[in-house]
């Protein structure tokens, strides 16, 4: 079976970061919340999976049952062209640096990405919090299910084993963002390396499937795990006594918890990630022997 080689995807790279980069403002918003939404998808059905499955198979078999599902997102924004911010943070760059397009037109598209992402991750997040992680009881009220209760422990997991312990809670989720789009930006690669649907589907999902089942983690991912979280809790303030915990010692979670103990720390290393160890690296390795258009 035929695939591209290294330099080809490099060059193919810069091309489709050249594509992005003059996408319009509306373009690049309204994929960046298709792109959002898909990862939420792939958040919402690993959460659902991983449901129950520790206490059975043991934490590192409900590990890579989730890894195992949630790459479905990804797939679908790279076979329909949507825009994810942790990709394109490797993409645009590596066409900046082939001089196709400039520094400014990267930013353009990282934050208009970026707010495209949150919307769409925040939507789907609604959509599961008050939907099917809750269930209608005999009252008349309704009540955080198991399946919620997944949800509001992902949540705290993600802020408040950080908040806990500070600086060096920071410094964990930084580096685990390093090395979630080290493998999201090698999964990019892979799909670009392949020229079949087939080849383009397993590219994606053997890397994704190993960051997800190692914990990393990753920003846009987090941008539908914290939400669901603090929506449940907000909105059912009895699940705050029945987890217990961090949760609550802490009260609950803020959006100050979300933003400042996960998502902002986890963004710049996901840039770290997927700009300096895959666009730097691959540009440096291969830039001579890019084929000319």
């Amino acid at each position: 079976m035929a695939f591209n080689t290294p330099p080809v995807v490099v060059g193919l790279a810069a091309k489709a970061g050249t594509y992005k980069s003059k996408l319009s403002v509306f373009q690049l918003l309204l994929r960046g919340f298709m792109a959002g939404a898909y990862i939420a998808i792939g958040g919402a059905l690993c959460t659902v999976c991983v449901t129950g499955t520790a206490a059975h198979l043991g934490p590192g078999m409900a590990k890579l049952i989730g890894g195992a599902v949630f790459p479905v997102g990804l797939i679908a924004i790279v076979l329909t062209g949507m825009e994810l911010f942790t990709g394109d943070c490797m993409l645009v760059p590596v066409a900046a640096m082939m001089k196709k397009i400039t520094w400014g037109s990267v930013v353009r598209n990282l934050v208009f990405v970026y707010i495209g992402n949150i919307v769409g991750s925040f939507f789907y997040a609604y959509i599961m919090a008050a939907g099917p992680f809750v269930t209608g009881q005999a009252d008349g009220t309704m009540a955080v299910n198991a399946f919620g209760m997944t949800a509001v422990g992902i949540a705290t997991g993600k802020i408040l084993t950080y908040k806990a312990v500070g600086m060096a809670g920071v410094w964990s989720c930084f580096l685990k963002a390093i090395g979630c789009n080290f493998l999201v930006n090698i999964a990019i690669l892979l799909a670009i390396t392949a020229d079949s649907v087939i080849g383009k589907f397993f590219g994606v999902w053997f890397p994704i499937m190993a960051f997800v089942s190692s914990g990393f983690e990753h920003c846009v991912a987090n941008m539908y795990f914290l939400p669901t979280g603090k929506f449940l809790v907000d909105w059912y303030p009895a699940v705050i006594a029945k987890t217990g915990g961090l949760l609550a010692a802490n009260g609950g979670l803020s959006w100050g918890d979300v933003w400042g103990w996960n998502i902002l720390p986890v963004t710049i290393g996901n840039i770290f990630g997927g700009f300096l160890f895959i666009g730097v690296a691959y540009y440096m390795m291969f830039r001579k022997e890019v084929p000319t258009d």
